[in-house]
């Protein structure tokens, strides 16, 4: 087992990359960034030395110091996406956060992560880390709060929103997926700074595995790990797809989201020109407008990871265009809640069903 959050995990923390690009998508990027689509990864020279995610990679281990974990300074990789070697304490860092063309490029193909998401990342890896480091999940009550370690690992799993037994820090209710991630996730809401955690889950059945990490944090303070190095997953050094094969991977999602069927959707929400002539404002146009807003409330409320969300507007807006729809001028925050609540049908069909397989409407 291995919490891999990103595009070709097949046990999958799923988040960036999960969503791989369509040709379209990789027409829109810089042109700079285009001509570097048929070099391989491999060949591309990345390192973390120097890169602008380095920083935030000494942010990590400023908190985990903070917090009088000075002795626990994981290693940290370059790879295909966010993981942690089952294991190994070491965390793997998409290879595009170290090069700002290849950010560039992840920005416009899925929705690249801003500094506190990064960190957020590195919090929770960093969770797995120390697990494995110090093999917590050996303890008779680890098990008890988090549950068997060895249990089968799921990329698809349904959970209960807005359940107190567990934190929130990744979207999808992550702790939920399995004990591991229960664990990690509970470290990365104990590790934030100005995470507020004792107030924010006072009352929470949660709150007994938070006082177990800052238990278990004070008692290894003076310790070293038990397990200090790992094998890395993937690395950049072997990874010698070319980037547009890398973010051609995947289509399957993709392809899924274009068949929803939201003509009918939309043509309740927008209207068709007529005969009215003014004070109209295509209805592509206001989903743009509120195309940040959104993403942000679909991903937050329902645990959609943002690429998914952001094809699913894309899809809203495309559509608009083509059956010529159309708002009314000067009242496009008028059409913000009705859009929040579509997409959050289409949002909540995927997190509970997996997808959209079955069809989602």
């Amino acid at each position: 087992m291995a919490c891999h959050i990103g595009a070709s995990s097949t046990t999958g923390c799923a988040t960036q990359a999960s969503d791989a690009a369509s040709p379209t998508d990789l027409e829109q990027a810089p042109a700079e960034v285009r001509d570097l689509l048929r070099t391989r990864i491999s060949q591309l020279g990345l390192r973390l030395e120097g890169s602008p995610v380095e920083r935030c990679i000494e942010q990590l281990y400023r908190e985990l110091a903070r917090k009088g974990l000075q002795r626990f300074r994981p290693i940290c990789y370059l790879s295909d996406e966010w993981g942690c070697p089952s294991g190994a304490p070491v965390i793997g860092i998409p290879f595009y956060l170290a090069d700002p063309r290849l950010a560039r490029l992840e920005r416009e193909v899925n929705d690249l992560e801003d500094e506190r998401e990064i960190l957020s990342y590195l919090r929770h890896e960093a969770g797995h880390a120390i697990n494995y480091a110090y093999r917590f999940y050996r303890e008779p009550l680890w098990r008890r709060l988090f549950g068997p370690f060895n249990r089968p690992y799921r990329d698809r799993y349904r959970p209960v929103p807005f359940s107190r037994e567990f934190v929130r820090h990744l979207p999808g209710w992550y702790a939920q997926k399995h004990p591991d991630e229960d664990f990690a996730e509970t470290f990365a809401v104990w590790l934030a700074p100005r995470s507020n955690w004792r107030r924010r889950y006072r009352d929470w059945p949660a709150m007994r595995k938070l006082r177990y990490v800052e238990r278990t944090a004070r008692r290894i303070t003076d310790q070293d790990p038990i397990v200090r190095k790992g094998d890395f997953d993937v690395t950049v050094d072997n990874m010698h797809l070319t980037l547009a094969e890398f973010y051609a991977r995947g289509l399957e999602e993709t392809r899924a989201v274009e068949t929803i069927a939201i003509d009918a959707d939309l043509e309740q929400i927008f209207f068709r020109k007529g005969r009215r002539r003014t004070a109209l404002k295509p209805a592509a146009e206001i989903i743009e407008q509120h195309r940040v807003a959104l993403t942000d409330t679909l991903a937050y409320w329902t645990g959609a990871h943002r690429p998914l969300v952001r094809r699913l507007l894309r899809r809203m807006a495309r559509r608009a265009r083509e059956l010529d729809l159309f708002g009314t001028q000067g009242h496009e925050a008028e059409y913000l809640v009705p859009l929040t609540a579509f997409g959050t049908t289409l949002a909540m069909h995927s997190v509970t069903n997996g997808g959209f397989e079955h069809g989602a409407h």
